[in-house]
């Protein structure tokens, strides 16, 4: 489990892939202490939980290996990643760790593309758009997970929505390079998917 709270930005040093193309093996370089990062630990990679297979230090810098099988590489942005590629990291939530974002499991639904963006005084307000089935999770001042950064809804219009990024969030994550026609990793709020669930069984 994780909470959204993105605490490095990664980056993609290679990959490789199987001849059907349809597994993936990411090294990703970050700050993270390397005694830390266990084989098999959990690892948030733009809201994909990963599981690390390998980990050291080269030149100064950790590094840790993981896996993206065919389901991630059909439905989420993985596809599309490449040596290069900054990914918004974080590690799974421990007991007694602070609950700063909302409960998070690291599954992503699927991917939202990018409509609009305005820059306000160090601010940016997106305005998204999402698939039918995934929108009806979404409300206004609910929370939604993009590319693994817990975030407020502020409005809601059949499958559009709009998040308003602060300059801190802006300055340590990738949300600063969202553009119009960018693709992000989404996952809705796991209470509204349970809600909706229990109001279907009614």
């Amino acid at each position: 489990m994780f909470t959204g709270i993105v605490t490095d930005i990664g980056e993609i040093e290679n990959l490789t892939q199987t001849a059907q193309g349809r597994l993936h093996r990411l090294r990703i370089l970050c700050r993270y202490d390397q005694s830390t990062i266990a084989v098999g630990a959990s690892i948030a990679c733009n809201g994909v939980c990963l599981t690390t297979v390998a980990s050291g230090v080269a030149d100064g810098r950790t590094w840790f290996d993981v896996d993206v099988g065919a389901e991630t590489l059909d439905v989420t942005t993985a596809k599309h990643w490449a040596a290069g590629t900054r990914l918004n990291l974080e590690r799974a939530l421990k007991i007694g760790d602070e609950l700063g974002g909302h409960i998070v499991a690291g599954h992503a639904d699927g991917i939202a593309a990018i409509v609009a963006r305005d820059d306000l005084h160090g601010m940016a307000r997106f305005e998204l758009r999402t698939n039918r089935d995934l929108a009806r999770f979404i409300a206004a001042k609910g929370s939604v997970t993009l590319d693994g950064v817990s975030l407020t809804v502020n409005t809601v219009r059949d499958e559009a929505f709009s998040v308003l990024i602060i300059p801190h969030t802006l300055s340590s994550t990738t949300l600063s390079v969202w553009r119009a026609g960018s693709e992000v990793n989404i996952e809705v709020d796991m209470m509204a998917r349970y809600a909706a669930r229990l109001s279907e069984m009614k």
